[in-house]
C-alpha cells in the first residue's frame, strides 16, 4: 500500500513521531493473529489522524470500520477532553483485541464500539458529527458517504481511506472494489457541496470538507 520507494518510505517513517509502545504491540499482535493484517492503519497514517484531531478539536467522530482498533485509538488520542468516538465494525471476533488495547492505551472512556451492519446502525445514530472516517468494505464507500452526509456538521470532515487502491483506480476496473472506488472518487469530485483533496498518503486518503450553508 506504499507507493514510495523503500528507502524513501523508511526516511518518512524515521521523520515522524515514534510509534507508541502500545500501538506497536497492537500492530505486532494484529500481524500475528489476524487475517489481512495490512488493513491496519500503521504509524504514519495513525499520527496523521491523531494530529488532525488535535488541530480541529472534534467533539464527535464516527469511524466506519474498526478492524483491530489502531485508527480508533489514534483518533481518540487526539480528541479534546469532551470528545467522543463511535466506531462501527461488522466482525465481533476482533472485539477482544479492540477492547484490550483501548484499555491499554487509556482511550476506552472516549470510544463507543458498535458491532453490526453500519448501513443499519448509522440511520439510528442521533448525533451530528464533526469528523467521519470511512475505512470499511470498499464496494459500499459511496453508500456510506451518502448515508452519513446529512449527519455531518457544516465545515465537518469526511476522510476515506484506500481510495487509490494499490494504484488500480487509474486503470480499467476489473473488480468490484476498484470500480466502486472509482465511482466514489468521481462522485466526490463532482459534488458541489464539498471541497476535497486526494492525498497520496499510504494507499490514498480522500479528505472532504462539507461547505458551510
Amino acid at each position: 500500500m506504499d507507493f514510495l520507494e523503500k528507502n524513501l518510505s523508511k526516511y518518512v517513517e524515521e521523520h515522524c513521531s515514534a510509534e507508541p509502545q502500545e500501538l506497536y504491540e497492537l500492530y505486532r499482535e494484529t500481524y500475528l493473529k489476524v487475517l489481512s493484517p495490512n488493513m491496519l492503519s500503521g504509524n504514519i497514517q495513525g499520527q496523521f489522524l491523531k494530529m488532525l484531531c488535535h488541530l480541529i478539536r472534534p467533539k464527535s467522530v464516527l469511524e466506519i470500520g474498526t478492524f483491530t482498533g489502531y485508527s480508533a485509538i489514534c483518533l481518540a488520542q487526539g480528541l479534546p477532553p469532551d470528545g467522543k468516538l463511535i466506531t462501527i465494525d461488522i466482525n465481533p471476533e476482533l472485539t477482544y483485541l479492540v477492547d484490550k488495547f483501548l484499555k491499554k492505551t487509556g482511550t476506552a472512556d472516549k470510544v463507543e464500539c458498535l458491532i453490526g451492519n453500519a448501513m443499519e446502525i448509522i440511520p439510528n445514530l442521533d448525533v451530528e458529527f464533526d469528523m467521519i472516517f470511512i475505512d470499511a468494505d470498499k464496494k459500499n464507500y459511496l453508500k456510506y458517504y451518502k448515508l452519513v452526509f446529512d449527519k455531518l456538521k457544516p465545515n465537518g470532515l469526511i476522510l476515506a481511506d484506500n481510495v487509490l487502491w494499490y494504484g488500480k483506480v487509474v486503470n480499467k476496473a476489473e473488480d468490484i472494489d476498484t470500480q466502486s472506488l472509482q465511482e466514489f472518487n468521481e462522485f466526490v469530485q463532482a459534488d458541489d457541496r464539498v471541497e476535497n483533496v486526494l492525498m497520496p498518503l499510504r494507499d490514498g486518503l480522500m479528505m472532504v470538507r462539507k461547505i458551510s450553508d
